[in-house]
């Protein structure tokens, strides 16, 4: 420093010198400024850390001592104050400079060091102005010297772009970084304090990103498959109309189907994942029935709602459509006029319930009985939900008409048939084609091959209804079709609706691969019946590919029941405040892939605290967490050692990415051949991989502050693994993955691969956030209690009402026998209300 002329001073400090951005660090700043700018000699003296306990802990660990080796002075304004002798000033100039002085400590050195710098300047702005008004000389002043060394950190750190909106506070601070007082202080206070990088905020212009793995979806642009390209169409089981979906009906189609969407585009396949509601047949009439509405209004109400449910758990659908619509009827009597001629239909009489009570044939679900095949008492007049046999309804045990319970009796009927034994040979030899290269999942071939063993037989394609698509042919006006002919025709139509180009996906077999998902109940429908009616057309379809199916996901010790109302659906998981993304986990890990699997509260509790929180999240959140509130590091990524990285080398580093290339191509093999469960699981096994790491490295401030070098290689490759298992969530945990990407300021990015740095160093992250919360294990019994989890009861009440019924099904027979053979008139006159809107 100077020579001494009129002042000697001696700091004392400690040995360990303040970061930058504190206020202990702006009054050494202060102090330094005044004594050179008063020509006051400065001595420096090191101290204990004890020493100084006195001091208020804002001014630790420096404090002056004057001259006369006795006063100590903690406060760094009033050291400044002495220096400039203040008080010999005129009065008007000491209270200029107490005002400002006073200002500075009462509103800038209270504003955090942290605080956007804008907020800071923004208070300096006007008070600065006034000082320019006076002061045009390079001379530093009382006040100069004050306000330099509370605003000089975010001075420093502030771009010519922030600084240029305050014109005065950048006048005159450049004029004080050339005076010649500034410009032999600054040294010395650098080297007494430590240095710390201003937090940036994340944007567009500080990403430093490998551009061409961003990931690139437009869902309002029309999809088309293009020649020469991967082009995957996607179909998810449509939804009947007649109840919310719940959980099992959700993991079962339209959630695993879109799992494989996400996946394929990620991959930079052009994708068209399709579904809708399924809304013509008699599920419709008897609920419309029950809820005495129109079929049209019951299908506008359940569409919205089944839309409403999956919108919430994040489906990513190119269209969600219906099959009530102009297309669909288009297509379905095309498709039957085609097979007409091709000499695949044909007329014969068959057997049918017939209600005398209601004076209606009973098609399908109107009419009830004993399964002839398992046994079950409540099977429905064309499958059974037990076990998923097909039969004709005459052949159910103790039929009983679904509307009024009565027992009806058979009476003929002409249909027209679909002519399968015909066709056999030829669906035959696609499946066997098909099921290999397509790799279907093994219920797909089971129950695909016990059906063609069994031997095909026609199949009736009509029904006594009128909620359905009109049979185009004379004399059957009074019949439709039947839903399991027209309801696969719904793909072709709802694409048709999105689509006037839909044949470049259905009629593109060399160009298009078909992955279509289901319950077991629902195959042979997608496997043999609707094959073969594309085979019958003649015309050069898009058949299917792959086809992936689930068994049942049960309910705690019962089943899931549309009709009875048993277990969770769809809008009872959002009701518990519950985020989509962690339902989406837990069913896409307990995805019944090749049994039945159970849903119990206790095991979601689990999964999301021991397996999301405690894996997942603990890993993103300890990193990102480091880098971004590290004021060493201040958000930004450092570069890795090359060394530690490279091909070959020992170290924690590089097993890693060695140890991830080998979990990335099982990922992919598991997801190219649709094993979304195992795919699940090996995400979270790199994570795990990932907190192995973590704790094999010590990632901690001791890291930082003795291997530097090995600190940030760890940041950069832990911060572009998050990155990786942010692509790779992406497909399961849409929200998750999204979450991730804002948090490291990246685009989301495409799955690759192998695994590199696309992060570069010098990128900003974004702020840290928690991806995950705990679930209290409290609520495992309210849930319960409140969702119905144990159902011993209730499937005690059903079965004790289904005897009761019957019995008085059964009286009530008797009755009517002795009785007038007329019908009451609210039964007989009883019909569907069909709108004709």
């Amino acid at each position: 420093m100077t020579k001494a002329s009129q002042n000697q001073i001696t700091i004392s400090k400690n040995l360990a010198p303040p970061a930058a951005n504190t206020l202990a660090a702006a009054g050494l700043l202060k102090t330094l400024l005044a004594a050179q700018a008063t020509v006051t000699t400065v001595q420096w003296t090191n101290v204990a850390a004890t020493a100084n306990e006195g001091a208020p802990k804002s001014k630790q660990p420096y404090w002056t001592t004057l001259d006369d080796a006795q006063t100590k002075i903690y406060d760094a304004n009033a050291t400044v104050r002495y220096l400039y002798r203040v008080w010999t000033l005129s009065q008007s100039e000491r209270l200029s400079v107490e005002q400002l002085l006073e200002w500075e400590e009462k509103s800038l050195s209270t504003l955090p060091a942290d605080k956007e710098l804008e907020t800071i300047f923004a208070a300096a702005e006007p008070k600065i102005a006034s000082i320019n008004a006076v002061e045009d000389s390079n001379a530093v002043s009382a006040v100069d010297a004050v306000l330099f060394g509370s605003l000089y950190y975010a001075l420093s750190n502030a771009k010519d772009n922030t600084l240029s909106k305050y014109p005065a506070l950048q006048q005159w601070y450049s004029r004080l970084l050339s005076s010649a007082t500034v410009v032999s202080v600054l040294p010395v206070y650098s080297a007494n304090v430590v240095n710390v990088l201003v937090r940036e905020d994340a944007t567009l212009e500080n990403r430093k990103v490998n551009g061409s793995i961003e990931f690139s979806y437009d869902p309002s642009k029309t999809v088309l498959p293009q020649a020469g390209e991967k082009n995957i169409l996607i179909t998810s089981a449509l939804p009947y109309v007649n109840n919310v979906p719940h959980l099992g009906n959700i993991i079962g189609s339209t959630l695993s189907a879109d799992v494989f969407a996400r996946y394929s585009r990620a991959r930079g396949s052009n994708t068209l994942y399709i579904c809708g509601t399924d809304e013509y047949g008699t599920t419709t009439e008897i609920k419309a029935l029950e809820e005495n509405i129109s079929c049209q209004e019951l299908c506008d109400k359940y569409n919205a709602l089944h839309k409403d449910v999956y919108d919430w758990f994040n489906l990513s659908f190119d269209y969600f459509g219906r099959t009530t619509t102009e297309k669909q009827t288009e297509i379905v009597q095309s498709i039957f006029l085609k097979c007409r001629e091709n000499g695949y239909i044909s007329e014969d009489v068959m057997e049918q319930p017939f209600c005398e009570t209601c004076n209606r044939f009973l098609a399908d679900r109107f009419v009830e009985g004993t399964c002839p095949k398992c046994g079950y008492e409540d099977a429905r007049g064309d499958q059974c939900d037990k076990c998923s046999g097909l039969y004709n309804a005459t052949e159910l045990i103790n039929p009983r008409c679904k509307l009024d319970n009565n027992t009806p009796v058979v009476r003929e009927s002409k249909h027209l048939f679909l002519d399968l034994d015909k066709l056999q040979p030829k669906c035959e030899e696609y499946v066997n084609k098909t099921a290999a290269e397509g790799s279907w999942s093994s219920n797909g071939v089971t129950i695909t091959r016990n059906w063609l063993k069994e031997g095909l037989h026609p199949r009736c394609i009509t029904r006594d209804l009128k909620w359905g698509v009109p049979i185009p042919v004379d004399g059957f006006d009074t019949k439709v079709f039947y839903v399991w002919f027209d309801a696969c025709i719904g793909y072709p139509s709802i694409t048709a609706n999105y689509t006037d180009e839909w044949e470049k996906w259905w009629k593109n077999p060399d160009d298009v691969k078909l992955y279509q998902f289901m319950g077991k109940d629902n195959v042979p429908f997608h496997t043999i019946v609707f094959p073969s009616t594309e085979i019958a057309t003649g015309d050069n379809w898009t058949f299917l590919h792959h086809i992936s199916t689930c068994d049942y996901l049960n309910y705690e010790s019962g089943k899931f029941s549309k009709s009875r109302g048993v277990g969770v659906f769809g809008n009872n998981a959002r009701d518990t405040g519950v985020p989509s993304d962690v339902w989406r986990y837990y069913l896409l890990a307990s995805r019944p892939e090749t049994a039945d699997t159970v849903f119990t509260w206790n095991d979601f509790v689990a999964r999301n605290n021991n397996e999301l929180l405690a894996n997942l999240g603990n890993f993103c959140n300890r990193v990102v967490k480091f880098l971004d509130g590290n004021t060493k590091y201040a958000g930004v990524l450092p570069a890795p050692e090359p060394s530690r990285i490279a091909p070959g080398a020992d170290t924690a580093d590089r097993r890693l990415i060695d140890d991830v290339n080998t979990l990335l191509a099982r990922y992919i093999e598991q997801m190219d051949g649709v094993h979304i469960r195992s795919g699940l699981r090996t995400v979270m096994d790199i994570s795990a991989r990932g907190n192995v790491y973590l704790q094999e490295s010590k990632l901690d401030n001791t890291l930082f502050n003795e291997h530097r070098a090995q600190c940030d290689t760890v940041l950069a490759v832990a911060t572009n693994l998050i990155y990786l298992i942010g692509a790779l969530l992406h497909p399961f945990l849409p929200a998750t993955s999204a979450c991730i990407a804002r948090q490291l300021n990246a685009p989301e990015r495409i799955i690759t691969d192998a695994f590199e740095l696309e992060l570069g160093a010098g990128h900003v992250i974004g702020k840290a956030e928690y991806l995950f919360a705990r679930i209290d294990e409290k609520k495992i019994d309210e849930w319960r209690a409140k969702f119905g989890g144990s159902q011993k009861e209730t499937d005690a009440n059903e079965k004790k009402k289904s005897k009761k019924d019957k019995s008085k099904s059964k009286s009530k027979t008797k009755d009517k026998a002795n009785a007038s053979s007329n019908p009451p008139k609210d039964v007989a006159n009883a019909d569907i209300v069909i709108s004709t809107s």
